[in-house]
């Protein structure tokens, strides 16, 4: 932990040298930084872990579609429901389904170590084992990065109120991530990028 508490004291650093804090100002909107990492010690060239960073999902935000198991509904993440299960998506995986159009708990091609709140978005990276699953890897590099997505897997769930329209969500636990086309995510603002 102690990297990311580095990393954590550089961005406050970073800000505070900007003249804008901890807090930065974005859009008449206070931005606030929320990071977490699991430590996985750097190996040069590793053939089996190639590196990737996206967007899970954005946080105070109504989603552009009904998820799966939202029953219809629209959900909407709270920044606080996301910060408190911010530690439940370390070193869990991420999967993918053939035809990149949702979500497979038994298809686990890859590892989340990290996870930060930034402004509404919820970035996350890991390691994709490319070694281990070459077609995927491949299938994915053939896709345009702009046409990646991802979306959140959950367990726990709390909805405010079942009767309102958009689903807002107060607690969660996250259970894994999917890669997808964006346009099959819930949220079309989410991405996903493989390191080069």
């Amino acid at each position: 932990m102690d990297s990311v508490n580095t990393r954590i004291e550089n961005a406050v650093t970073d800000c505070n040298a900007a003249g804008a804090g901890p807090q930065e100002r974005m859009g008449g909107e206070r931005m606030r930084l929320e990071a977490m990492a699991v430590q996985i010690p750097h190996v040069d060239g590793h053939p089996n872990r190639v590196a990737f960073e996206g967007v899970l999902t954005m946080v105070n935000t109504a989603s552009d579609k009904a998820p799966a198991g939202a029953r219809g509904h629209r959900v909407m993440l709270t920044r606080e429901a996301a910060e408190k299960a911010l530690p439940s998506l370390l070193g869990m995986a991420v999967d993918y389904r053939p035809g990149w159009d949702g979500h497979d708990a038994r298809r686990k091609i890859g590892l989340l170590t990290e996870a930060d709140l930034i402004g509404q978005r919820l970035m996350v990276r890991g390691y994709l084992y490319a070694r281990d699953f070459p077609e995927v890897a491949g299938a994915i590099q053939a896709h345009s990065p702009e046409t990646m997505g991802m979306s959140y897997e959950l367990a726990d769930a709390r909805v405010e109120d079942m009767r309102a329209e958009v689903w807002k969500l107060t607690r969660v636990t996250f259970t894994g991530a999917a890669i997808l086309l964006r346009d099959k995510a819930a949220y079309r603002a989410t991405s996903f990028r493989m390191a080069s």
